[in-house]
């Protein structure tokens, strides 16, 4: 059992509540096409937070009638109690135990994390997937699923860097939460049981041992015979947690590393290895079938001026030589930050180590009528490539004015596949931005201008995008009214074609009462003009929205 905090009762508020709540109203109407949503929606969230004594109890939510994914409202919600070392999760929230176990998914549950003293426990249970009906007849259906229930405990001892934890997770699918298995789409009910060691440890005050053993096994399809587990190593000795299968296999991961911390740089070394075939259910993606020896070293420069880190190593993959050929290559990554001056500062970084990142165009924002149009967007493109520079100039910097200049430039390279789905051909992102900023500060007012460039290369098809933006931000009555206008003109390309140019215009403006209210309005045009005949006729949409917020506090 634990008290409550017995000194502050009487000195202090027993209870305090804080929180806000928010309601949006769009209206939205069209000219030259079908409605692409309704004409009226709403979006409503909110937070409130109650603390008791030191018991830290904050609750959130959001709902919006949209119909998005599977024809459903979008709406989540969430309680992460807090008290001193132990936290609670309910709701819609997510927990990351490891990359090779559970790796922030998203589930709709509870769970737990305790750390009483040097040890640490955490727990979750809930539900990784809400199940989707197959529909062949729909045009806009989501891909089938079924409801899938997960539960892991992490324990372990962390003293400073000396740690050591062990990771259950298991996730079953249940077959009979949709009405039929769609086999013709490779969809099967799975069942997943991982098992992890984790431990690091300091020697000599400045070197670093890190590791991490996962073993995965995978049943592809639950419906299949169940045979004894004796036949089967490791997991042999898990009771009635998983039951082993025909189509079950088994999978390992390892990754470890030493590291030697000196006062001006640091300095390490590290080997990865992920079997052919290794995944959790409790990670978006993974990427397995490769062994990676890595070397890595940091440091500071010219009095701190200049900022090194990196690695460099090889990577290999067609591990258990099943592939037609083996792919070998060097891999690696670097980040430079450079602070030439009180006014100059420029960072670059390239690297050549696959990952999952979420493409998106920065046009993708600014064509996009309502900040609640991409609340259900998840798409994920595998990148093998990321090179970027950044750079950041004050041009000017006094009581009445201030001159920014920033740069930025990327690329990206994405492998040959996305979503899952092989692909004919990668493509490379090319991702460019130029902006400039005035700061009238007696005027309160704010200038931007900026210029917007993106090209993708495919198979047989180059696309770019590119325009201006054009915004003015003032405020008025001591700032409790601020107003927006900016407007943004973008043409597209496809093989060198022009093939539709779009005008967007928006304004708003947003009034606060004693700090706590806040009414806003914005409104939004964008106008699409076609140039080829075969495409989508001209046409123009609209939107208004009108929004209410309160924020309190008992203290």
């Amino acid at each position: 059992m634990f008290s409550q905090n017995l000194e502050s009762i009487g000195k202090e508020n027993p209870i305090t509540v804080s929180g806000g709540v928010s309601v949006n109203q769009i209206f939205y109407a069209n000219n030259g096409l079908d409605s692409r949503r309704d004409p009226y929606s709403f979006f409503a969230s909110g937070n409130i937070n109650f603390d008791l004594y030191g018991w830290s109890v904050p609750l959130s939510f959001a709902y919006s009638n949209q119909q998005v994914s599977f024809q459903q409202p979008f709406n989540q919600y969430s309680v992460n109690p807090t008290y001193k070392w132990i936290s609670g999760h309910f709701g819609f929230t997510n927990m990351n135990f490891s990359p090779y176990t559970l790796g922030g998914h998203n589930f709709l549950g509870a769970g737990v994390e305790a750390r009483p003293g040097k040890w640490q426990v955490s727990a979750m249970y809930g539900r990784l997937l809400a199940p989707v009906q197959p529909d062949s007849t729909s045009e806009t259906r989501g891909i089938p699923s079924f409801r899938r229930m997960g539960w892991g405990v992490k324990a372990g001892y962390a003293d400073g860097q000396d740690q050591l934890h062990f990771i259950i997770f298991n996730a079953k699918d249940d077959v009979n939460s949709i009405d039929y298995v769609p086999e013709e789409e490779d969809i099967l009910p799975e069942e997943n049981l991982v098992i992890s060691l984790i431990g690091s440890k300091k020697l000599f005050s400045r070197v670093v041992l890190n590791a991490e053993y996962s073993i995965s096994g995978i049943t592809r399809d639950t419906r299949t015979e169940a045979i004894s587990p004796e036949e089967y190593r490791f997991f042999n000795n898990v009771g009635g947690l998983f039951q082993p299968r025909i189509s079950t296999g088994y999978y390992n991961a390892f990754n470890s590393g030493i590291n030697y911390q000196a006062d001006a740089f640091t300095v390490g070394v590290g080997l990865e290895r992920i079997d052919p075939g290794y995944r959790t259910l409790g990670a978006y993606f993974f990427n397995n079938d490769l062994i990676n020896y890595t070397v890595n070293a940091a440091t500071s420069i010219f009095s701190g001026k200049v900022n090194l880190a990196g690695n460099i190593g090889l990577q290999k993959d067609n591990l258990d030589g099943e592939k037609v050929s083996t792919m070998e290559r060097t891999v690696g990554s670097i980040n430079v930050g450079f602070a030439a001056s009180e006014k100059l500062n420029i960072s670059t970084s390239y690297s050549n180590f696959t990952s999952f990142t979420n493409i998106r165009s920065q046009f993708v924002d600014i064509n996009q009528l309502t900040p609640y149009d991409n609340l259900d967007t998840l798409n994920f493109t595998q990148i093998s490539q990321n090179a970027s520079v950044n750079g950041s100039y004050i041009l000017q910097s006094s009581e009445d004015r201030r001159q920014n200049l920033n740069v930025n430039f990327s690329f990206q390279d994405a492998a040959d596949q996305q979503g899952g789905v092989e692909q004919n051909s990668g493509s490379q992102f090319y991702l460019m931005n130029a902006s400039y900023s005035l700061s009238l500060v007696p005027k309160s007012m704010t200038i931007s201008g900026s210029f917007n460039y993106n090209e993708n290369k495919a198979l047989n098809n180059n696309t770019r995008t590119l325009g201006p933006t054009l915004a003015i931000n003032q405020s008025f009555l001591d700032k409790a009214l601020r107003a927006t206008l900016s407007s943004s003109y973008n043409s597209s390309f496809s093989n060198g074609d022009n093939t539709a140019n779009i005008l967007n215009i928006r304004s708003s403006g947003s009034y606060s009462i004693k700090k706590k209210h806040n009414i806003n309005l914005g409104l939004a045009m964008v106008n699409r003009q076609s140039k080829r005949e075969s495409a989508t006729s001209d046409f123009t949409e609209f939107t208004a929205t009108l929004g209410y917020s309160y924020n309190f506090s008992s203290r």
